[in-house]
């Protein structure tokens, strides 16, 4: 059963955090404070977050920093980040987000609802990431155990896996009709995709009907 997903909220002003808190609370998932660079970098040395809402201007390490920081860790590197900043110097300052590994960089003051749904994108392809591997780690324990998944068990993966499936088809064709959608939300998507597709070609090799047949690595 897939938990809550964590949102990191970064911020060094705490109405800040709070007016964050009261606008992405809607989506019911666990929403974690951090109120510097550093306070961030130790909650992500040992929990698993889906997104990361990163305040540009703060004292100490700025949110470039932070992201710096973040983006050369393995753990990490692959976590959205949202920047949030309240000034806006022009195309450089933003191409300094993006380079610093950047899924986007909104303004302040922000739409509510643009942000939540935004936010909300990456909640869910993350949900469907946790999935996928929940799936690929019943797979491998079977594989491991020396023997392949019994009818039942091979029925059972089958069945969540489609419905896992199902729900990335329909992820990946409502961020394709969007005009608004981010391209690393699209990208992400299309790749959870095609780890999907490894995994069902894994388990319909491991079928008996369809004959013996080497598994591929679904990476």
């Amino acid at each position: 059963m897939v938990q809550k997903a964590k949102i990191l909220l970064v911020d060094d002003r705490p109405e800040n955090l709070l007016a964050l808190e009261a606008i992405l609370s809607a989506l019911d998932q666990t929403l974690v404070r951090a109120s510097s660079g550093e306070e961030a970098l130790k909650a992500l040395l040992n929990d698993d977050f889906a997104v990361i809402l990163l305040d540009v201007q703060m004292p100490g390490m700025d949110g470039f920093e932070t992201a710096a920081h973040i983006k050369r860790r393995e753990r990490t590197r692959d976590i959205p980040i949202i920047f949030l900043t309240a000034i806006n110097h022009g195309p450089h300052h933003t191409f300094r987000g993006y380079a610093a590994g950047a899924v986007d960089y909104i303004s302040k003051p922000f739409d509510p609802w643009v942000l939540r749904a935004k936010v909300s994108v990456f909640v869910e392809l993350y949900m469907k990431n946790c999935q996928l591997k929940e799936q690929a780690a019943l797979l491998r324990l079977q594989l491991e155990s020396g023997q392949g998944p019994g009818a039942p068990l091979l029925a059972e993966l089958s069945a969540r896996l489609a419905a896992v499936e199902e729900q990335a088809e329909a992820l990946t064709k409502q961020l394709a009709d969007s005009d608004a959608a981010e391209p690393a939300a699209l990208a992400t998507a299309t790749h959870l995709e095609r780890r999907l597709a490894g995994l069902r070609r894994a388990l319909d090799a491991l079928d008996p009907e369809s004959g013996p047949a080497a598994v591929p690595n679904e990476g």
